[in-house]
Protein backbone atom coordinates (compact mmCIF):
# COMPACT_ATOMS: atom_id res chain seq x y z
CA UNK A 1 0.00 0.00 0.00
CA UNK A 2 1.21 3.43 -0.45
CA UNK A 3 1.30 6.03 2.13
CA UNK A 4 -0.77 9.14 1.91
CA UNK A 5 0.46 12.24 0.82
CA UNK A 6 0.01 15.38 2.78
CA UNK A 7 -2.66 16.83 0.87
CA UNK A 8 -4.66 13.88 1.86
CA UNK A 9 -5.04 15.08 5.98
CA UNK A 10 -5.26 18.39 4.68
CA UNK A 11 -8.18 17.99 2.28
CA UNK A 12 -9.83 15.95 4.92
CA UNK A 13 -9.37 18.97 7.76
CA UNK A 14 -10.64 21.69 5.11
CA UNK A 15 -13.75 18.79 4.44
CA UNK A 16 -14.26 18.79 8.34
CA UNK A 17 -14.42 22.69 8.77
CA UNK A 18 -16.38 23.33 6.13
CA UNK A 19 -19.09 20.54 7.10
CA UNK A 20 -19.15 22.01 10.99
CA UNK A 21 -19.41 25.48 9.19
CA UNK A 22 -22.25 24.16 7.35
CA UNK A 23 -23.88 22.74 10.41
CA UNK A 24 -23.66 25.93 12.14
CA UNK A 25 -24.87 27.72 9.43
CA UNK A 26 -28.19 25.31 9.03
CA UNK A 27 -28.41 26.14 12.83
CA UNK A 28 -28.91 29.90 12.83
CA UNK A 29 -31.41 29.45 9.65
CA UNK A 30 -33.65 27.30 11.90
CA UNK A 31 -33.60 29.96 14.44
CA UNK A 32 -34.07 32.54 11.72
CA UNK A 33 -36.95 30.50 10.20
CA UNK A 34 -38.31 30.10 14.08
CA UNK A 35 -38.29 33.96 15.41
CA UNK A 36 -39.54 35.14 11.84
CA UNK A 37 -42.35 32.80 11.93
CA UNK A 38 -42.86 34.17 15.81
CA UNK A 39 -42.88 37.85 14.83
CA UNK A 40 -44.51 37.24 11.36
CA UNK A 41 -48.15 35.32 14.23
CA UNK A 42 -47.63 38.36 16.25
CA UNK A 43 -48.76 40.46 13.65
CA UNK A 44 -45.04 42.08 12.21
CA UNK A 45 -45.25 41.49 8.25
CA UNK A 46 -42.45 43.10 7.82
CA UNK A 47 -39.89 41.07 9.04
CA UNK A 48 -41.03 38.29 6.27
CA UNK A 49 -38.87 39.92 3.52
CA UNK A 50 -35.63 40.63 5.17
CA UNK A 51 -35.45 37.27 6.96
CA UNK A 52 -36.35 35.51 3.45
CA UNK A 53 -33.18 37.57 1.62
CA UNK A 54 -30.93 36.46 4.47
CA UNK A 55 -32.24 33.28 4.74
CA UNK A 56 -30.94 33.20 0.53
CA UNK A 57 -27.78 34.17 1.80
CA UNK A 58 -27.04 31.45 3.97
CA UNK A 59 -28.61 28.96 1.77
CA UNK A 60 -25.78 30.38 -0.95
CA UNK A 61 -23.19 29.69 1.55
CA UNK A 62 -23.92 26.65 2.75
CA UNK A 63 -24.58 25.35 -1.39
CA UNK A 64 -20.81 27.18 -2.42
CA UNK A 65 -19.51 24.86 1.27
CA UNK A 66 -20.88 21.81 -0.11
CA UNK A 67 -19.28 22.71 -3.76
CA UNK A 68 -16.13 23.51 -1.77
CA UNK A 69 -16.14 20.12 -0.22
CA UNK A 70 -16.77 18.24 -3.76
CA UNK A 71 -13.87 19.86 -5.29
CA UNK A 72 -11.56 19.10 -2.62
CA UNK A 73 -12.72 15.54 -2.47
CA UNK A 74 -12.85 14.95 -5.86
CA UNK A 75 -8.96 16.39 -6.60
CA UNK A 76 -8.14 14.08 -3.07
CA UNK A 77 -9.43 10.85 -4.86
CA UNK A 78 -7.35 11.81 -8.11
CA UNK A 79 -4.41 12.59 -5.97
CA UNK A 80 -4.83 8.64 -4.30
CA UNK A 81 -4.91 7.32 -7.46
Amino acid sequence: MTEPGPQRPRATTAMDGAIALIAVLLIVQMWLLMATVESFLAGHAEVAAPAALISALLFAACAGLYAFIERLDRAATRSRR
